[in-house]
């Protein structure tokens, strides 16, 4: 429960740009997927945290000759927060490094969307009280927040 009470607050700190659908959280953006993508790698480095990877489904998309709409991947993490996760569950390295996807919907509008740690983890043998998912939690909102901002 008290990474639930961690996850509204930070929503609620976040502003109206946020919306959470089941275990999805979405934020809203007016950059471009790419900006947007951007800003993102450069908050996650700039806390210290390590990029593994960055994919751009809609180049893959290309390269099949194929169309996609913007879409884009940034693969991140920090021993410090994923470590203590994993020592409770092994199994945890199926859903870490942490995700987050930068994409434009139907209309246009440019969303990062990232599943809650707390729900992703939700089925392997790790206590929701852990502190390491409340801070995931926490960085994960405040990024992407960071990141949002014109």
């Amino acid at each position: 429960m008290r990474g639930n009470t961690i996850l509204a607050a930070a929503m609620a700190l976040s502003g109206a740009g946020q919306a959470m659908a089941d275990d999805l959280v979405k934020v809203r953006t007016d950059k471009t997927v790419d900006a947007a993508m951007d800003a993102l790698q450069a908050a996650v480095e700039g806390a210290g945290a390590t990029v593994f990877a960055r994919v751009d489904h809609a180049a893959g998309a290309r390269k099949v000759e194929m169309e996609l709409g913007d879409a884009q991947v940034l693969i991140f993490g920090n021993p410090k927060l994923g470590t203590p996760v994993m020592q409770a569950d092994p199994l945890a390295g199926l859903f870490l490094p942490l995700k987050v996807l930068a994409y434009a919907d139907a209309d246009g509008q440019v969303w990062f969307a990232y599943e809650d740690p707390e729900d992703m983890l939700d089925d392997l043998a790790i206590d929701d009280n852990l502190p390491a998912i409340g801070m995931m939690q926490g960085a994960l909102a405040k990024l992407t927040g960071k990141a949002a901002e014109s």
